[in-house]
This record gives C-alpha cells, structure tokens and sequence, in this order.
C-alpha cells in the first residue's frame, strides 16, 4: 500500500483546505478521465462540497478538471459504499487470483456503479488498489437480488 503524494496533489490539498476548510485524507489526479478525485476526512464532506455544490464549481473552475469526492472510511466495505453511492453494496465476494468482486443489492445499480465510459468502477479500482491494496474483479449483483420497478414502470396493483 504505497501512497506517496507528489507535490502537484499536495497543491491541490491545500487549495481545497483554503477554499473550503475541509481536511483531505488523499488526492488523486486521474488524468484518463480529467479528473481530480479528493478523499475526505470522515465527517467533513458538507464542508468540502458546500451549499449547492458551490465549493466542488469553484475548485474545479480554479484547478480546469473536473472534481470528485469521496468520505473515507477504514473498512473496504464502507468506503466502497461511499464511492458508489447512491448504489447500494451487498458485500464483497472473493474473486479470481486474490481479487475481489463487488456485489450489489440491485440489478438496475450496475450502470451508476460501472458510470460513463466505465469512469466510476475505475475510480474503485484506483482508490482501493491505494487505501487496501485490493484489486477489483468485476461487479456482480447478489443472489436473490431483484430487479426494482422505477419510478415509471407500471405496476400491476388488485383494487
């Protein structure tokens, strides 16, 4: 578990304390995606984003890349829940070679877990492979899950 912070993330930790008074665990420039990915402190999320987001708009207008958050947690479980949310985690599953697979409550989560262009299970790998020296497998949805109607589908209800 090697996490060494080079000057440029050190920058960018400070430039988020400055601005918002929030204390960050880790910076991470990702620059497949463009992105700056900032591990909270436990407890200081509201602070870093702000009302309406405002922090989040004005760092990343600041910085020119687009900013994600994530609130650490010391469980593997915990913090990969943070990640993904709003998906929800049923657990983590052994996988091939030493590797994990994450398991999901509902079928309709893989697509906010996997993201556009597959940015957000990236962000997993990334962040796991840095805090608990894990590498991710794939993604799975949990026995017995069940596909959850949304908000538009019909539902056939006795009156």
């Amino acid at each position: 578990m090697d996490r060494s912070i080079g000057f440029k993330e050190r920058r960018y930790i400070e430039e988020l304390r400055i601005l918002t008074r929030s204390t960050a665990v880790d910076c991470l420039i990702d620059e497949r995606f463009d992105r700056v990915i900032y591990v909270i402190r436990p407890g200081d999320m509201g602070l870093a984003i702000g009302r309406k987001g405002e922090n989040i708009q004005r760092l990343s207008r600041q910085l020119g890349r687009r900013i994600e958050m994530v609130e650490f947690a010391k469980r593997p479980e915990a913090f990969i829940a943070n990640i993904i949310r709003p998906a929800e985690l049923a657990g983590l599953a052994p996988g091939d070679d030493g590797k994990v697979d994450l398991l999901l409550r509902r079928r309709d989560d893989l697509g906010i877990v996997i993201g556009r262009n597959g940015c957000t299970i990236e962000k997993v790998r990334l962040l796991l492979r840095r805090f608990f020296d894990l590498e991710v497998d794939g993604v799975r949805v949990a026995p017995g899950a069940e596909a959850v109607p949304g908000p538009d589908a019909e539902v056939d209800r006795e009156d």
